[in-house]
């Protein structure tokens, strides 16, 4: 739906610089697509990295007029929120933007076709992201028929940086040639970002484990797969980990972390356990007593953002001592480390 040349504008009202911007970030990142601008009121007139470090700039601007007259075509709604839902506020401002003639691209939950699908003209269109459509075949566990690596993405907490450490690994190891290579998109960003994929938390759980088992066979033909990950183990409101352990089978896991983080970040009452415990826990539960064949956690992908560059690499080296294991901060260090591991791994039939 979301053609590759289509300018676009984010709309992060009020939520440029701020966690729950990540839609915005992950297109800002990622997505192929040019960006005209962001809009947020409060940073209006200022460039968005004069607000957040980003690999691509742009203007901030105030309104949807302004983002139109920059030649945006698509207005994507740049936050995720806690519950997925729609700010009120915003409802007058998405109007506008199709009124404008620009299209509309929604990664929250409301089904913003049904509220606005009245005012679509010509070559416009609504993408609910996140509205899953018609029920997934039953599958049985097809994924452990398959002879690739299969990379789950597995994290502490759930806003842990799961989908970029995956999409940093995998575009390394595309760019090394020759094996071919997929990324599994199972959340809103990923897929607005690929173009394919399932909304997993808009998916009915009966539907879940058929959902990731359906889109891990269809990449049956590449040697190496990542699976986006979603939630954690760890947190009270996500059940999403187990589906994707049972639907994609995994073979290896990678572990996304935090330097230095003790609790969960909105549930601070939940500590962080000791990670080597926490690694075993995730390979236990996706083998099921040897019921499903045990993935092996193959590094951590570690976030040290809110450190200097030497507190970061001490952080690294403190965490592979602890598991045995190699660590690295893929977006700031490089995906070397362990995108070699899978490459050579890939090597080795044993493996």
């Amino acid at each position: 739906m979301l053609k590759p040349d289509q300018a676009l504008a984010i709309f992060m009202e009020e939520n440029l610089g701020e966690s729950e911007g990540k839609m915005g970030y992950g297109v800002m990142r990622y997505s192929p697509n040019p960006i005209a601008c962001v809009i947020d009121s409060r940073h209006a007139g200022k460039q968005v990295n004069d607000v957040v470090d980003m690999p691509r700039n742009c203007p901030v601007v105030a309104t949807v007029e302004e983002a139109r007259a920059l030649g945006a075509e698509v207005l994507i709604l740049g936050i995720a929120p806690t519950g997925g839902r729609l700010p009120e506020a915003w409802l007058i401002k998405l109007e506008q933007s199709l009124k404008l003639g620009m299209s509309l691209a929604n990664g929250l939950h409301d089904d913003l076709n049904a509220k606005f699908g009245h005012l679509l003209k010509d070559d416009q269109w609504i993408w609910d992201i996140r509205q899953p459509g018609e029920a997934p075949p039953i599958t049985s566990a097809d994924a452990t028929k398959l002879s690739n690596k299969r990379v789950l993405m597995i994290g502490t907490d759930m806003a842990i940086g799961k989908m970029t450490a995956g999409l940093e690994i995998y575009r390394w190891v595309r760019d090394q040639g020759p094996h071919s290579t997929a990324f599994l998109a199972t959340g809103q960003i990923g897929i607005t970002i690929t173009g394919r994929g399932i909304p997993l938390d808009g998916i009915k759980i009966d539907h879940a484990v058929n959902a990731v088992s359906t889109l891990v066979t269809s990449a049956a033909a590449d040697d190496i797969v990542f699976i986006e990950g979603q939630g954690s183990l760890l947190h009270a409101r996500s059940s999403a980990t187990l589906a994707l352990m049972r639907g994609s089978c995994p073979t290896h896991f990678i572990l996304c972390h935090r330097a230095g983080m003790e609790v969960l970040d909105q549930m601070p009452e939940v500590k962080v356990p000791d990670i080597n415990e926490f690694i075993k826990l995730n390979e236990d539960l996706a083998s099921a007593c040897g019921t499903f064949p045990r993935p092996k956690t193959i590094g951590i992908a570690l976030k040290t953002a809110h450190l200097s560059e030497q507190e970061a690499r001490a952080a690294i080296a403190e965490l592979e001592q602890q598991t045995g294991l190699p660590v690295e901060d893929v977006v700031r260090f490089g995906s070397e480390k362990l995108g070699n591991l899978l490459i050579e791994q890939s090597l080795d039939p044993k493996v």
